[in-house]
């Protein structure tokens, strides 16, 4: 399979979820190995960030990134976006020191995508495979790996509220399934939110971008998505935060409660040991078992 970049630039204006203020993203097309890089505008210039786990700066609400003088927030949904639909190169030109936040979906960076269109390059695409297994744990949360040619999550939350519960979803991520989980809209629960507001944080938030619930259940007038809107944007948020290595991740994931944090520990001990864990190889490469389904190995869970 051939790198790929968009075919033309789009932009879009929208809310930013921390400074409630109006910021801009435009997407140009990139060449090949460029890789996606953050083009921050300053008042003192551009900065480049290209995403690494060194780069995440704050995983408080959303993930930044920074390269220690710029900064840009509320990334991990367009990375979803990118890494779901196969695209491997492109400049996120950012205006404002965040991405907005839009309906709290990736719904609207694919529709971005479709409004550009998707070129290929003259350049084979290399891939990140895992090829050994790996498992980092602690506080309740934990992700697993083993070798697999592909990106297969399955992922399970358990919430001490009625409305939302356990629930479990198992997903190979490809561009015709990512449309499965682009929809579903980040959560969080009233008290949060008004403590945040009240502290002049998550400014921008508000139920046009966020699934919202008390105690009750949830407070959105129109309600959920799916019925496991909740499991299926934490594993959004999984597929953007896997996005920060720099190249397509392959592997089979078995994720528990996990987070923006707990997401960037692990990714961080990935790639602090590549020379362990990880194979720099073309996506046609066939040398890795690949992950069939059914129950993962047994793994300690943490209490």
């Amino acid at each position: 399979m051939p790198q790929t970049t968009i075919a033309r630039a789009v932009s879009h204006t929208g809310v930013g979820l921390h400074s409630g203020r109006d910021v801009q993203m435009r997407l140009q097309p990139a060449p090949a190995d460029s890789g996606i890089v953050f083009h921050v505008h300053t008042p003192s210039g551009v900065r480049r960030i290209a995403p690494c786990p060194s780069a995440v700066s704050a995983t408080a609400l959303a993930t930044t990134l920074s390269d220690g003088e710029a900064r840009v927030s509320t990334v991990e949904h367009v990375l979803a976006a990118l890494a779901g639909m196969a695209v491997d190169n492109v400049q996120i030109h950012v205006f404002g020191g965040e991405i907005p936040i839009m309906d709290g979906s990736a719904a609207p960076v694919l529709d971005l995508l479709k409004k550009a269109g998707i070129r290929t390059l003259a350049a084979p695409r290399r891939v990140a495979r895992v090829r050994r297994s790996l498992s980092v744990a602690g506080g309740g949360k934990a992700i697993h790996v083993w070798p697999h040619k592909g990106f297969y999550v399955d992922y399970t939350i358990d919430f001490p509220h009625a409305a939302i519960g356990r629930q479990r979803l198992c997903l190979d991520i490809t561009p015709d399934s990512f449309a499965r989980i682009a929809r579903a809209r980040t959560f969080g629960f009233l008290q949060e939110v008004e403590y945040l507001h009240s502290h002049g944080l998550a400014l921008g938030g508000s139920l046009n971008n966020a699934v919202v619930l008390d105690e009750q259940g949830v407070v959105n007038p129109d309600g959920l998505r799916c019925p496991d809107e909740f499991v299926r944007h934490k594993m959004l948020d999984f597929v953007g935060d896997m996005a920060m290595l720099g190249l397509p991740l392959q592997g089979a994931f078995e994720v528990h409660c996990s987070g923006h944090q707990h997401n960037n520990a692990f990714l961080r001990r990935l790639s602090g040991e590549r020379e362990n864990y990880l194979e720099i190889v073309s996506e046609e490469d066939e040398s890795e078992p690949v992950y069939e389904g059914g129950t993962f190995p047994a793994v300690a869970m943490p209490a």
